[in-house]
């Protein structure tokens, strides 16, 4: 009877350590699994950082919806009806937590619905390489919008963005460039939008390009070359004016009469548009000269004016 007492009393000591043991070995396994998982969202997330494009603008909502009621408000009254926050939250459900090589026409359609408007006829200006030229060309000349002048161009241009498959949903260290992959929410956006642009004009359109680029100042794989002069229509566009310009101290690579304009007319007059050339387009160039008035290429503007 003793004994049978002593092991009976050891019994429920026995239970209570395998117990212990039991759940000290459950809530061990619990964490390593947590360490194991945690770890692993961490090294995809660190893979889906690798990108070679700067990562999404800070505060990027603030500054979509800033550009957008500045735009409506003092840059184009006339679009005072557009709703600028169902702008960004149809912008953003276009690419927060997607991956940012997988993005379609079909995430952006929503957005260019509400965010196209008409253009004026005879107002539409093309570019290429010419960035800086041509936008400080609209800012002084009002009778001229380039794609960056319209709603969409106004709140994307300079700005980066992409999404991330895991929270919070938006890559802030890293987007991708077009060698990374092609489908990036950036270069679909412009895509889209470039396109849209070109369908829409009307009358007479300008297009500015650069004389003065070693790779010929029409590049059929530009978004002007690829995308644009295609989607202009031969029933609502009559002229394709355009403007080759030097840079001020050259080289000047390239005229009207080059290798590339004379492609580019081809390809114009095989749609049936009326196509003219002009080189250094003075009113371009007096802005051209604005900036350096002493160099020998503005003598000839100064003598002109005289």
């Amino acid at each position: 009877m003793p004994f049978q007492n002593r092991s009976s009393r050891t019994r429920p000591r026995t239970f209570l350590l395998v117990g212990i043991i039991m759940v000290l070995t459950v809530t061990i396994a619990a964490v390593l699994t947590a360490v194991l998982l945690a770890n692993g969202r961490k090294e995809t997330s660190m893979q889906l950082l690798q990108w070679k494009g700067r990562g999404t603008t800070k505060h990027l909502q603030e500054v979509i919806l800033g550009r957008c009621y500045n735009y409506i408000t003092t840059v184009n009254p006339e679009l005072r009806d557009k709703d600028c926050q169902k702008i960004w939250e149809t912008m953003q459900m276009a690419f927060i937590y997607k991956n940012p090589c997988n993005i379609t026409t079909e995430d952006y359609q929503p957005l260019l619905d509400l965010a196209s408007h008409p253009i004026p006829c005879n107002k539409s200006l093309f570019w290429s390489k010419t960035n800086d030229l041509v936008h400080r060309y609209t800012k002084t000349n009002h009778n001229f919008l380039t794609l960056e002048d319209t709603l969409l161009g106004y709140m994307a241009d300079g700005v980066s963005w992409c999404g991330n498959p895991s929270s919070p949903g938006i890559n802030y260290e890293s987007c991708p460039k077009w060698s990374d992959c092609e489908n990036n929410p950036s270069s679909v956006y412009w895509k889209m939008a470039s396109k849209m642009f070109a369908e829409g004009a009307c009358g007479v359109v300008q297009v500015m390009l650069n004389g003065s680029t070693d790779a010929g100042a029409f590049r059929s794989n530009s978004i002007f070359g690829s995308i644009e002069i295609f989607n202009l229509d031969p029933d609502k566009v009559s002229t394709v004016q355009i403007w080759l310009m030097q840079n001020i101290g050259g080289p000047p690579r390239e005229s009207c009469t080059g290798h590339s304009i004379t492609r580019l007319k081809s390809i114009l007059e095989e749609r049936n548009f009326n196509v003219s050339c002009e080189d250094n387009y003075r009113p371009v160039q007096l802005l051209q000269c604005a900036s350096d008035p002493d160099h020998s290429d503005c003598r000839l503007c100064t003598n002109s004016v005289q």
